[in-house]
């Protein structure tokens, strides 16, 4: 069970790079619980799916792009989830991934319960 859990939260974070890396922000905002809570430093908190779609469209109509992960760890949480802590740089920006809260949902998939992470500079 352990590694399956682990899989699906992969899945969806490749799930989340692939659609942000496509422009896609409604498909950024899909990898998402609807009630999601995203702390995005230094921007502010983002509740629900709605505002998530919303920080991540104006990302992306502002020239971000290409987003990669690096030094990801990942550490269990519960029996149903997973913490993701990483780095990550994208064309215009860097910074860290503090934490990503990955939850297996009714329909099997994981999404983002919470997210936590910091613009730390540009490129």
């Amino acid at each position: 069970m352990e590694n399956t859990v682990l899989e699906q939260c992969k899945a969806g974070i490749a799930a989340w790079q692939t659609a942000f890396n496509n422009q896609d922000a409604a498909g950024c905002a899909a990898q998402y619980e609807e009630n999601a809570i995203m702390q995005a430093k230094p921007f502010g908190t983002f509740t629900g799916r709605e505002e998530i779609q919303a920080f991540w469209q104006n990302i992306i109509d502002q020239g971000f792009a290409d987003v990669d992960y690096t030094e990801v760890e990942w550490q269990p949480i519960g029996e149903d989830g997973y913490l993701l802590s990483s780095k990550w740089t994208m064309d215009k920006a860097f910074g860290v991934v503090h934490r990503e809260h990955w939850k297996i949902q009714a329909d099997g998939k994981a999404r983002l319960h919470d997210d936590e992470f910091e613009v730390l500079g540009e490129r």
